[in-house]
Formats: structure tokens, C-alpha cells, sequence
């Protein structure tokens, strides 16, 4: 067990710096101190490869899976990161995971602005309109990274994009994917101005998507499981689409159907990219 950075010792949850993360679990506390929950080594390294700035970060030796962990913690330690060591249970409850891994810090929340987005040529998007499930959102992130998306803007939101729930679904692709947080009405002026076609999943459409060209610039959008897409984004579109239902079920869930989007999307573009047809 290599301890070779500096750490302090805490062993009460009674201690004000413990209470302070455990306020972290309210939204309103998270966005009023622009502040966010980490957890786990993945997620840990992923944040601060992708600029998250950690604050602090608790660690509990007894529960590594490996030594991988103490690299981790001296390099933070080395960046100016206050560590804690805590004792397994306290870790426990600060942890959103059934099985913590020993490592959980705070960090700063980035905010999302449509300036961020790069413009590229070609370009995916992804568009997320008032998704309201933790899980959905992490895993609609992971898989706008997994198939190259260039950049995904959350409209309307429902869900706070740095829910703790947010980031573990994701896998860390949440501090890997160019995110925007904006209106309908911002979204449709950007989208229009960068030329970029919209095109919205709904039931209700003869336009199968994969008949539908995915290789010039466009954003895919689509809605919440319940009611799915409101209707400016049904009436104001380039073209609707569908993914065929062949059972006895009406819809997927809406992480699963972003997925086979974007994967349509990513196919046809490596074949164009390959001269494949």
C-alpha cells in the first residue's frame, strides 16, 4: 500500500467536511455551489482528463480493487487536490453505487453553452429534449460518444446533467462529449443557422431512418418516453423518422432508440468514408 502523497484523516460524520459532501445529494445544494459528485476510478480519471477540476477527493484503501488507486491519488495530490482518507463505511454513505470502489470526490460543474459546440462539416448531433430519467440521460451520453457524435445539446432540461445517477450511467462520457444546455428556441436559431437538418424520432411517420442520408450535417432529436417530442420539434423538423416496431410493444425506451440512431448514423458514414455502398 503506497500512501505517497499527503492526506488528512477523517473519521466522524460528524465532520463538517463530510456533511458538506452528503449536501451534494440535493440538486439545489449541487447548483448553488456549482459543485458535483464523483465516483469511482473510471469516472475519477476521465474528469480530470477532460478538465473537470476536482476539489477534494475520499478515499478508502479497503475497498480497492487494485493498487491503480493510489497513482490516481498521488496524481491529484500533485494537482493540488485536498485528500481525505475515511473509513469504509463513511465512504458508504456517501456513495450512490451498491458496491463503491474507495474513491469519491467533489468537483466543479462545468456550465454548457451552445458557444461550446464545435461546428464541423458533416457534423452529428444529438439533440435531448427534456429527458427526465438520470439513467437515460448517462446512457444517452454514452453512446453519443461510442458513435462519434460531435456534440449533444440538452434542451429544456428536466434532468440536472450532473446528477451523480448522470455520471455513473454514463461511464465518465459525460466530461467526453461537447454538451450544450439550452431553450427550444436557441437550439432550432443555432441548428438553422449552421445549416445543420434536424430530424426528429417519432411514431408516427412512414420514414423508416434507415432510409433516410445521415452523412451530411444533422441532429438527431428526440423526446421523453412518455409523451416523446413536443410538437414544434414535430412541425418545424427537415423529416421525421421511425424505428419499425415488430413485436407488440409501441415504443423503446429512449436511451435504446438514440442508440440505434446514432449507430445508423455512424454506420453510413464509415461506409461513405470507406466507398462502401
Amino acid at each position: 500500500m503506497n500512501k505517497d502523497f499527503p492526506f488528512t484523516v477523517l473519521s466522524s460524520t460528524q465532520n463538517a467536511t463530510f456533511k458538506a459532501v452528503m449536501k451534494l445529494r440535493d440538486r439545489r445544494d449541487r447548483e448553488k455551489r456549482r459543485l458535483t459528485v464523483l465516483e469511482g476510478y473510471r469516472e475519477l480519471t476521465r474528469a480530470q482528463e477532460y478538465g473537470m477540476k476536482l476539489k477534494e477527493c475520499f478515499f478508502a484503501p479497503e475497498m480497492f480493487l487494485g493498487e491503480n488507486e493510489f497513482t490516481v491519488l498521488k496524481n491529484l495530490a500533485d494537482h493540488g487536490v485536498r485528500i481525505y482518507q475515511v473509513p469504509p463505511f463513511m465512504l458508504e454513505k456517501m456513495a450512490y453505487r451498491d458496491r463503491p470502489e474507495g474513491l469519491i470526490a467533489t468537483a466543479e460543474m462545468l456550465r454548457h453553452t451552445l458557444d461550446d459546440l464545435p461546428v464541423v462539416e458533416n457534423g452529428l448531433y444529438l439533440v435531448a429534449e427534456a429527458v427526465e430519467k438520470p439513467g437515460n440521460l448517462g446512457s444517452m451520453l454514452r453512446s453519443a460518444d461510442a458513435a462519434g457524435v460531435d456534440g449533444m445539446i440538452i434542451c429544456d432540461k428536466t434532468t440536472d446533467i450532473y446528477n451523480p445517477n448522470v455520471i455513473r450511467a454514463s461511464t465518465g462520457a459525460l466530461f467526453a462529449v461537447p454538451l450544450a444546455e439550452a431553450t427550444t428556441d436557441e437550439t432550432f436559431a443555432w441548428l438553422r443557422k449552421h445549416n445543420i437538418k434536424i430530424l426528429s424520432a417519432t411514431p408516427h411517420t412512414d420514414n423508416i431512418y434507415t432510409d433516410v442520408d445521415l452523412t451530411t450535417s444533422v441532429a438527431i432529436a428526440v423526446g421523453t418516453e412518455q409523451t416523446g417530442l413536443t410538437e414544434r420539434w414535430m412541425t418545424e423538423c427537415d423529416l421525421p423518422v421511425v424505428i419499425p416496431m415488430l413485436g407488440q410493444i409501441d415504443s423503446l425506451n429512449v436511451a435504446t432508440a438514440t442508440t440505434i440512431l446514432l449507430y445508423e448514423a455512424a454506420r453510413q458514414r464509415n461506409w461513405k468514408m470507406h466507398g462502401k455502398k
